[in-house]
C-alpha cells in the first residue's frame, strides 16, 4: 500500500469516528455530520467555520451560496473542487448558525488536527475568523492578516498558510468579493513555493557514562 493510499484509508477512519460523535452538544441537534470532502491528497486545504443548513442537510461543505462563490474563485485561478480538500473548524452546524463557542471548538479540534496531518497540504487557507485564530494560533483579527502569507508547523510539517475572507462576506460585500479575487491570485504561486524548513528532529540527550571505577567499588 503506498502512502497516500494509507493516508487516504486513515482519512476514512477519522471519517467514521466522526461521524458518530457525541462529544459535544452539537451532536443532539445536528442531522449530519460535516467532515470534509474533495481530494485527500491535495496540496491545496481550505478551512472554514462550520456548516450551514444546506451542508447539515447534505453531509458535504461549502454547497450553499457560499461554496458555490467558493467554487467560482477557484475556477478563476484554474482549480477545480477536486483538487482541493475543503473542511471546516466545526463538524456539526451550531443551532441558527451561531458563532461556534470555545468548548466546540474544542470537542473539534482533534478532527481537524488530523485531517492536516493526514492530507499533508501545502498551503491552508483559512476562511475567515474562527479557522485563522485557530491554526494560526494568534488572535488577530482576519482583516489585519488577510491577504498575507504565513509560515507555520502543523502536524510536524512546515506548511503556507494564507488568512483570507469568508466567501459568505464576499457574498454580502463587493469589496470584500473583489478582495477574495485578489487575494486567491496569490495561491498557484504559492503552491509553487518551496516549504520552509521542518522543525529539528528531537535527538534524546545521551545518558552520562557511569563512572567505571565506581562500578567496582574503587
Amino acid at each position: 500500500m503506498s502512502d497516500a493510499e494509507s493516508r487516504r484509508q486513515a482519512l476514512v477512519e477519522v471519517y467514521n469516528q466522526a461521524s458518530i460523535c457525541e462529544r459535544c452538544p452539537l451532536s443532539e441537534t445536528r442531522n449530519r455530520v460535516v467532515f470534509g470532502a474533495g481530494n485527500a491528497d491535495a496540496d491545496l486545504m481550505f478551512v472554514g467555520e462550520a456548516p450551514g443548513a444546506e451542508e447539515d442537510r447534505q453531509g458535504l461543505p461549502f454547497v450553499g451560496r457560499a461554496g458555490s462563490f467558493l467554487t467560482e474563485l477557484l475556477e478563476g485561478i484554474g482549480m477545480a473542487r477536486e483538487d482541493v480538500f475543503i473542511a471546516n473548524v466545526l463538524k456539526c452546524r451550531p443551532p441558527g448558525n451561531r458563532d461556534p463557542q470555545p468548548e466546540e471548538i474544542d470537542s473539534c479540534r482533534p478532527y481537524l488536527e488530523k485531517q492536516v496531518e493526514l492530507i499533508q497540504p501545502r498551503v491552508i487557507c483559512t476562511l475567515g475568523n474562527f479557522s485563522t485564530k485557530l491554526l494560526t494560533a494568534n488572535p488577530t483579527g482576519i482583516t489585519k492578516v488577510r491577504g498575507t502569507p504565513q509560515e507555520h508547523v502543523l502536524g510536524n510539517r512546515p506548511v503556507f498558510m494564507l488568512p483570507l475572507f469568508h466567501p459568505a462576506a464576499g457574498l454580502r460585500t463587493p469589496r470584500v468579493a473583489e478582495q477574495l479575487r485578489e487575494d486567491f491570485r496569490q495561491i498557484p504561486d504559492l503552491l509553487l513555493r518551496p516549504l520552509p524548513p521542518g522543525p529539528e528532529p528531537l535527538v534524546p540527550e545521551r545518558e552520562p557514562e557511569p563512572d567505571q571505577m565506581g562500578l567496582f567499588g574503587g
